[in-house]
């Protein structure tokens, strides 16, 4: 017994020191090799950053951003303080930046898709960064809890509505019940970063836009060609071209990778939607339509009350008129006699009573 615990435990030990002599460009190609394997099967990674994030998670690359969005002048790297929740994750991947800068807190997120939630996800962010920021200091205490100030920034290269360079979305939107003054908000801005758009940012931040750039690069290829290949192809011809040259000879097989991650992860979001648009329209002609049997059959159901009402109403008018006609008759009335009774009795035109009168009075009786 113990030689087969002692043969398992070399085994284990065996089986560990090979995977740590595994080096990260080894790790990088197999996780390119297991996405292109299984490209329908929900994606798994062993790292979850996106390529915005790889970008810019350097404190000179943020800083440049900074001074870009805030058309500031800021040269000292060591007065920024990144402060990112590193549990902190949206579709299995991590697409956020927080740091601390001029006491301001600065949320920064990427999205690709257009999101309208974010001012709700960024007050459940932001509350669990100042409870780390605070956690030394007491709330029970009769000194003021100082706070920096919070700054919400989301970088989106996804379909804005309306095409729109600049939105601000407000948690307040999402209250069910409209208030001109909210005891509680957020302000969320949402800056569009596709290629053409917000030119005076893209020009304040290279990085910035030499990504913008690259994306377009891989969207218009991945629309003629298989994704490996297409994002292979954007990042030659973006090396070629000096466009995020350092960081794609540096990073090629993770950014690669991870280009590929990013694209399927938003297809996926983007084939869920319109799985859930069909689902619902679905429903939503099934219910029409047994709504509208429904409403048809009720209608009918009026209108043929309304119509046998009206049609025993004319039945019963008429077999009166014959009644009175031949009541007059039987009693020797004339057919001048009768032509006034029925005009009086049914309310009848000259025309009308006439009309009857030529239904119900036989010539033989004249």
């Amino acid at each position: 017994m113990n030689q087969k615990q002692n043969s398992r435990t070399a085994g284990l030990a065996h089986w560990q020191q090979s995977q740590a002599q595994q080096s990260q460009a080894q790790q990088v190609l197999q996780a390119q090799q297991v996405l292109q394997a299984q490209p329908a099967q929900p994606v798994q990674r062993s790292y979850k950053d996106t390529l915005f994030r790889m970008l810019f998670n350097d404190k000179e690359a943020l800083l440049s951003l900074y001074n870009a969005v805030g058309q500031t002048d800021y040269r000292d790297t060591s007065q920024l303080e990144i402060v990112t929740l590193e549990n902190a994750i949206y579709m299995n991947m991590k697409n956020d930046l927080a740091f601390l800068i001029n006491l301001e807190l600065n949320l920064y997120e990427h999205q690709s898709t257009w999101n309208p939630n974010m001012p709700l996800r960024d007050l459940f962010y932001v509350a669990r960064e100042y409870e780390q920021l605070i956690r030394k200091d007491t709330l029970y205490s009769s000194r003021l809890v100082k706070l920096p100030v919070p700054r919400f920034l989301v970088f989106c290269n996804g379909k804005m509505p309306e095409q729109a360079e600049r939105i601000v979305l407000k948690l307040s939107d999402s209250f069910e019940k409209a208030t001109d003054d909210p005891e509680l908000e957020l302000k969320v801005t949402v800056l569009n970063i596709n290629a053409g758009c917000n030119e005076t940012l893209m020009n304040a931040c290279r990085l910035l836009k030499e990504y913008s750039l690259y994306v377009a690069r891989v969207r218009t290829y991945a629309a003629q060609m298989d994704m490996n290949t297409a994002v292979n192809r954007a990042v030659e011809e973006c090396i070629s071209e000096g466009i995020l040259e350092d960081f794609l000879l540096k990073s090629r097989a993770e950014v690669v990778a991870m280009s590929i991650f990013e694209y399927d992860e938003e297809r996926e979001r983007e084939l869920i939607k319109k799985a859930e648009f069909e689902c619902g329209k679905e429903e939503g002609m099934k219910t029409g339509i047994e709504l509208g049997k429904a409403q048809g059959i009720e209608l009918g159901k009026v209108q043929g009350i309304e119509l046998g009402k009206a049609q025993g109403i004319e039945l019963g008018k008429a077999q009166g008129m014959k009644a009175l006609i031949q009541a007059l008759q039987e009693l020797g009335a004339s057919r001048e006699a009768a032509l006034l009774s029925l005009k009086k009795q049914f309310s009848l035109s000259e025309e009308e009573a006439e009309k009857q009168l030529d239904k119900f009075w036989p010539v033989t009786m004249e």
